[in-house]
This record gives C-alpha cells, sequence and structure tokens, in this order.
C-alpha cells in the first residue's frame, strides 16, 4: 500500500465570504498577515504570483491553476527533489457561506513522495497553513496581526 502525504484543515472565521476571499487574493491584505516578506501579484486565474516569508527567505512562485470567485482557489507551488522530501503540490482552498453570515475555510495539501521526508515536509506545510488560518482569522475579524514577530 502507497499512501501518499496529503492534509485538509478549516476553520470558521465571522465575516461574510466575499470579505475572506478578497483577504487571501489581494495581495497587499496577504502580505499583511501571511506573507511576513510580501506578497507580489493578485491570485487571478492563469497567474503566477509571488510570496516571500521572513522564516524562509527567498520569494516562492506560486502558480494559480483556477480561480471560481467566493468560492475556491487552487494553487501548485515548491520544487521536485524527492531526496529532500519536496515536490511541487497542489493547494486547494474552499470558501463556503454559512447560514450565520461566517465563511467555512478550508485548506488542503497534496502531492509529496511517499517517503519519510515526503510526510515530513506535509506535516511542516499542515503547520503553516494551520497557522496561516489563524493569522488570517485574527486579522479578518479583529485586524491584529498574529505573524508580526513571530519569526524575527
Amino acid at each position: 500500500m502507497n499512501i501518499k502525504p496529503k492534509f485538509e484543515v478549516s476553520g470558521r472565521i465571522a465575516r461574510p465570504v466575499s470579505d475572506v476571499f478578497e483577504a487571501f487574493v489581494n495581495p497587499d491584505s496577504l502580505s499583511r498577515y501571511f506573507t511576513t516578506g510580501g506578497a507580489v501579484g493578485r491570485i487571478e486565474q492563469g497567474a503566477t504570483v509571488t510570496w516571500d516569508f521572513q522564516d524562509f527567505p527567498g520569494a516562492f512562485p506560486v502558480k494559480v491553476i483556477e480561480v471560481e470567485k467566493d468560492m475556491r482557489i487552487v494553487l501548485k507551488w515548491g520544487e521536485e527533489d524527492e531526496r529532500k522530501g519536496h515536490a511541487e503540490t497542489t493547494v486547494t482552498i474552499r470558501f463556503e457561506p454559512t447560514d450565520d453570515g461566517r465563511t467555512i475555510v478550508s485548506i488542503a495539501e497534496e502531492g509529496w513522495p511517499a517517503t519519510e521526508k515526503g510526510f515530513g515536509s506535509s506535516y511542516g506545510n499542515c503547520m503553516g497553513w494551520s497557522q496561516m488560518f489563524c493569522a488570517m482569522k485574527a486579522w479578518v475579524e479583529y485586524g491584529i496581526n498574529l505573524r508580526d514577530g513571530m519569526y524575527k
């Protein structure tokens, strides 16, 4: 049996879908709570944007595969290096409105090799997306940047 690493994290943000979606696709907003080194380029289908993080210096190219406004985003990022457990992975972010005006955000990622290093890389990214989700919630709901100073 060859089980490949993949995960999904999710939670609720107390804002309408359109606000939460815009907070992710807008590079100025994304740079305020997630990409501590900055984001360049709006997330639009077919674009390649760059994300930079103070804790992982060097901008990462992020390919935008699909965008369904206020519903879904599919991204690809990473580089193939099986010896290090790295791979180009697929990230799917879903935005779902709730009856009470909140938004359920789900983030799934998959594509690592089924190796010890591949699983290790997936665990690291799972932690990163969980932190991003918490930071996004704090930013969108309260205007607080949880990552400010966290990695300096």
